[in-house]
Parts: C-alpha cells; sequence; structure tokens
C-alpha cells in the first residue's frame, strides 16, 4: 500500500490539530504563580491631619487631628501619628483623647489608639471632670462609647481606679471596669 501526499495530509493536518488543542489545554490549565507578596507602602500620607465633623444645625460635634496619616492600599489601612480626637457633642461631657498612634476604620467611624493614651473627660456642673490613661483604646465615635482590654488607671477628684479591661459611655457617663479592680478614695471628700 502506497501512501499518497493526498492521503497524508489529513493525517498530518489532525495531528497537528492534536498537540495544538493539548499545548492550548495545557497552557491554560498551568497551575497559578505563588502570589508576590504585596508591598505595604503608602498611596499618600497627609501632614498635620485634621477632620471634622458637623451636626446638622453646623455646629462641630468631633474632630481628629494628627500630625501625620498614612493611608496603604494593600490592606486599605489608615494610620495616625500622634493622633488627637475630641468629642463636643451637645449634652455630653467633652472628651479629649490622645495617643503616639492610632488606626482608623475603613469608613472612619471607629478609632483605635495604642501606646501611651491619655483620655480626658471634662466635668460637668457638680460632677468633677475625670483622666484615664492605658496602652490601648478603641473608640466608637457614633455611640461616645470608648473599651479597652488592657490595664487602665482611672483618676478623678479624690480617687484613684485601676482596672484590667474596661467600657465608658459618654452618652450615659456609665464606667465599667472589667477585672482585677483596685481603688483609692480619699477620706477627706464627702
Amino acid at each position: 500500500m502506497k501512501l499518497s501526499s493526498t492521503r497524508l495530509f489529513p493525517l498530518l493536518l489532525m495531528l497537528t490539530l492534536a498537540l495544538l488543542s493539548f499545548w492550548l489545554e495545557r497552557l491554560v490549565r498551568q497551575e497559578p504563580q505563588p502570589q508576590v507578596h504585596r508591598r505595604h507602602d503608602p498611596d499618600y500620607t497627609i501632614e498635620q491631619f485634621t477632620l471634622v465633623d458637623y451636626s446638622r444645625e453646623g455646629m462641630p460635634v468631633s474632630a481628629v487631628t494628627a500630625a501625620k496619616l498614612l493611608h496603604f492600599p494593600d490592606d486599605d489601612s489608615t494610620e495616625l501619628l500622634a493622633p488627637r480626637a475630641v468629642q463636643t457633642k451637645p449634652g455630653q461631657p467633652r472628651l479629649t483623647l490622645s495617643a503616639d498612634r492610632g488606626t482608623l476604620s475603613q469608613d472612619g467611624s471607629e478609632m483605635f489608639l495604642y501606646d501611651n493614651v491619655f483620655m480626658l473627660r471634662d466635668g460637668l456642673p457638680g460632677e468633677p471632670g475625670s483622666q484615664l490613661r492605658t496602652g490601648f483604646l478603641h473608640l466608637i465615635s457614633a455611640r461616645s462609647l470608648v473599651r479597652s482590654d488592657r490595664e487602665v488607671q482611672v483618676t478623678e477628684q479624690g480617687r484613684s481606679l485601676v482596672a484590667r479591661g474596661m467600657e465608658y459611655d459618654n452618652q450615659t457617663r456609665q464606667l465599667t471596669l472589667h477585672a482585677q479592680v483596685r481603688g483609692v478614695f480619699d477620706q477627706k471628700l464627702k
């Protein structure tokens, strides 16, 4: 049996198409390359950052300032250096918070403060102000709620409290201490 070119051409064409299909299928099925670690570099920074929230009446109710704001696109995080937050909501004592560093939630409604955290609550008529020191605070601005799971030291006129973990609601002015609470009260105050 003699092979002629007219009989050989379809066989070669089918073999070429089969090899091409095999090659394309292998190309599509290749294992994905391991993801290269994306760098955690800021896409923008702001020096002397200030953000002010206003009430419907146009009065400032909260302000956040920082020596520097850094935004990172890889995880959409925002870091603050030397942050300071002030809440002046009507009917509530003024709250001032500061720390060495902090972060903001993606929508800006929550702030996390770290290292040398200091909170000052102004007094109201007939009610003394207070100070709080800790290593970490979580502020939920809309609810005027402050939380910590670390050791806190609260001082007021004539009293001092130390505890592990706390929650303070500025709307109701209720402070809840969670564990290992110790206190010192001045007997001269009555």
